[in-house]
């Protein structure tokens, strides 16, 4: 063999390159040989007409370097989206491309997947955009099948967690089965059945078992005029069929005259031109499979819902006797809201009477009768809190759940809505008010009033903005927020509200 004259340069992006000095050709270089790491600058080939696909493949352990059990990169028959494989399986999978994959915020930085067509080469990269105060950067799927972005931190010579995922069970490829999603605006991600759909296997469901999804409330009718409801902020689900070449009212007709369509979603790719066309219609025929709902990013889910039946005449019917009656409903709710508005506050403290004279005994021993409670009416209450909606809980205990509430006045209040049937009965509800509202501490949480409606029982505290402990220390980005000297106070406060109710 000739000899070549050659030289090993390690480029500042982290590249190792062998390059000829006659003409300067690269003969290797590492970034074309990835292991369990990307790097800035470095491209994750994903589609090519001869060369190899490139997938990032896990250690096989935390000390043990050898090629693991998990990898991450395309699905060469369709390049929409990313995915990590357990093996064979999918793990995770990421959304599908819209212009970019947005991986997380920052302190005002932005990290972004990016996907690249260059002659016959379909890649994809990732960094921070210029001027970020993040200065070294790393994607890398670990181990255990997270993908993992690392930034370094020189003040303790350590890789800080910067973004992760799956986060959580839930966010793993098709945990909540059929026609379930993860909702992910959740404390605590859960699962949910998208709406018009209800659990498989109820008793399952609340036990924890999700795969066998959801189900339509009821069997759908296919019509040409069926309308679609939109559910926006979804990382759509995954088995999608693309539609080239169609615009968002062309992509909407494609789904509705097709019975077998259930669902659409549309995004203009103005950054991407893979294969000359930059729209992006997708339909999904049959079941939906890994469906998230995100705090940030995700796109609009049309899904087709049933088309109200019924005939012109009585449509007319309804559009001459709907006002009609609508003018008699009012004044009569009117009248309601008047005398309601009047005895509500009455009524509550009437049964707040009734409760304080049954027979659980000592409750002047914790107050006396001149002591003055507040008792707020049920209704304000309830509309405080949008009707105790899913989107305003704050937490969930073993005697109901607390939502957040915002008076009329703009005062934002907790309130725990004790279960019907709970065994906090009338004793122990009564106990807690009469113990509780006699209690004041910088250190414990203040009650400032109840509510009894019928079974409901209502407390209702003041708003504590910066969420739960656990918030913060079991989310591998928020818990960095907590140095030693804040956790210190945390645990002296804690100690100081402990050793005031002892």
């Amino acid at each position: 063999m000739n000899s070549i004259s050659v030289e090993a340069v390690l480029d500042n992006t982290g590249n190792f390159i062998l390059r000829s000095l006659a003409d300067s050709a690269i003969l290797w270089q590492s970034f074309d040989h990835p292991t369990d790491t990307l790097l800035p600058g470095m491209n994750l080939r994903l589609s090519h007409k001869t060369l190899p696909l490139q997938h990032l493949v896990s250690w096989k352990g935390q000390q043990d370097p050898s090629p693991g059990e998990f990898s991450y990169g395309a699905d060469p028959s369709n390049l929409l989206r990313c995915f990590a494989w357990n093996g064979s399986r999918p793990h995770r999978r990421s959304p599908v491309w819209t212009s970019h994959l947005y991986m997380g915020g920052f302190n005002e930085s932005a990290i972004y997947m990016a996907l690249h067509h260059a002659g016959d080469e379909v890649y994809m990269s990732f960094g921070m955009p210029a001027g970020s105060f993040v200065q070294l950067v790393r994607l890398e799927i670990d181990y255990s099948g997270k993908v993992n972005i690392l930034s370094w931190q020189s003040n303790m010579s350590a890789w800080r967690a910067l973004y992760a995922e799956p986060q959580h069970e839930c966010n793993t490829y098709g945990y909540c089965g059929p026609y379930g999603y993860c909702d992910n605006t959740q404390i605590v991600p859960v699962c949910k059945c998208l709406d018009g759909f209800e659990p498989r296997d109820a008793k399952g469901w609340i036990s924890g078992s999700f795969s066998q999804g959801c189900r339509p409330k009821e069997v759908p009718r296919c019509t040409h005029g069926d309308s679609f409801l939109a559910f926006p902020g979804m990382k759509v689900p995954d088995k999608f069929l693309r539609v080239p070449s169609r615009s968002f009212d062309e992509c909407t007709e494609e789904c509705r005259s097709n019975c077998s369509c259930v669902a659409y979603a549309y995004s203009k790719m103005s950054n991407i031109d893979i294969d000359g066309d930059d729209t992006r219609c997708l339909l999904w025929i049959g079941d939906f499979i890994d469906m998230e709902n995100n705090h940030q990013g995700g796109e609009n889910l049309y899904v087709r819902t049933k088309r109200l039946q019924g005939n012109m005449r009585k449509i007319k019917t309804i559009e001459i006797v709907l006002p009609v009656v609508s003018s008699f409903l009012i004044l009569i709710c009117v009248g309601l809201l008047w005398i309601c508005g009047f005895r509500g506050n009455q009524g509550s403290k009437l049964v707040w009477e009734r409760l304080m004279r049954r027979d659980t005994g000592n409750y002047n021993q914790f107050a006396d009768g001149n002591t003055e409670f507040p008792i707020l009416n049920f209704r304000e209450i309830a509309t405080a809190t949008n009707n105790f909606s899913e989107s305003n809980i704050l937490g969930k205990g073993g005697f109901g759940n607390v939502y957040k509430g915002t008076l009329e006045d703009g005062k934002e209040i907790a309130v725990k809505r004790l279960r019907v049937g709970s065994v906090q009965g009338a004793v122990e509800f009564k106990n807690e008010i009469a113990l509780i509202s006699r209690l004041h501490h910088r250190n414990l949480v203040k009650l400032i009033g109840c509510s009894i409606h019928e079974d409901e029982k209502l407390l209702i505290y003041e708003y504590l903005p910066n969420r739960s402990l656990d918030y913060f220390i079991f989310n591998d980005r928020r818990k960095s927020l907590l140095n030693w000297p804040t956790r210190f106070k945390i645990i002296a406060g804690v100690a100081r509200g402990l050793l005031y109710l002892h």
